[in-house]
C-alpha cells in the first residue's frame, strides 16, 4: 500500500501530482485538500480491493451532493472507466464512487493495474469533485 503514490504519480497530469496520503497496511488513501475526500485503494477482504473516491465529510448534505453530482454523470463515468463502477450511499452518512478488483495475491501487476486504474479515476472525477 506504502508503493501506490509512488506508482501512481508518473501516471497522473501536473496539475494532479500534488496529492497527500495516508497509508496502512491494508489501505492508501490520497487527498488534494480535505483528506475526509479522498480516493483509495483498499484491501476489502473477501471482496478483493477497492479503487473508488469516498467523500467521508462529517457533512452529510455535502456527501449527497458529492454523490449525487457523480450519479449525473454516471453514464459518462462507465464508458471511461468501466462498468463495473458503482455510486451509492455508504456508512455513517458517508457516500462513494467505486470499483472492485476480485481478490488475488498482492502482487506487482496488482500495484500497476490499480495504479492505472486510480489515474484514470482521478482524472475523470477530480474535476467533479
Amino acid at each position: 500500500m506504502r508503493a501506490l503514490p509512488s506508482e501512481l504519480k508518473p501516471l497522473l497530469p501536473e496539475q494532479y501530482k500534488t496529492f497527500q496520503t495516508f497509508t496502512r497496511s491494508w489501505l492508501s488513501q490520497l487527498y488534494f485538500d480535505d483528506p475526509r475526500l479522498h480516493y483509495e485503494f483498499a484491501y476489502v477482504g473477501q471482496r478483493g480491493f477497492e479503487i473508488g473516491l469516498h467523500f467521508e465529510s462529517k457533512n452529510k448534505p455535502l456527501n449527497q451532493q458529492l454523490l449525487a453530482a457523480n450519479i449525473y454523470y454516471m453514464v459518462d463515468l462507465k464508458v471511461t472507466l468501466g462498468e463495473d463502477w458503482v455510486a451509492e450511499d455508504w456508512d455513517k452518512g458517508w457516500t462513494k464512487v467505486y470499483t472492485l478488483i476480485p481478490k488475488i495475491k498482492f502482487s506487482e501487476a496488482l500495484l500497476t493495474s490499480a495504479a492505472t486504474q486510480l489515474a484514470a479515476a482521478i482524472c475523470h472525477l477530480e474535476p467533479l469533485r
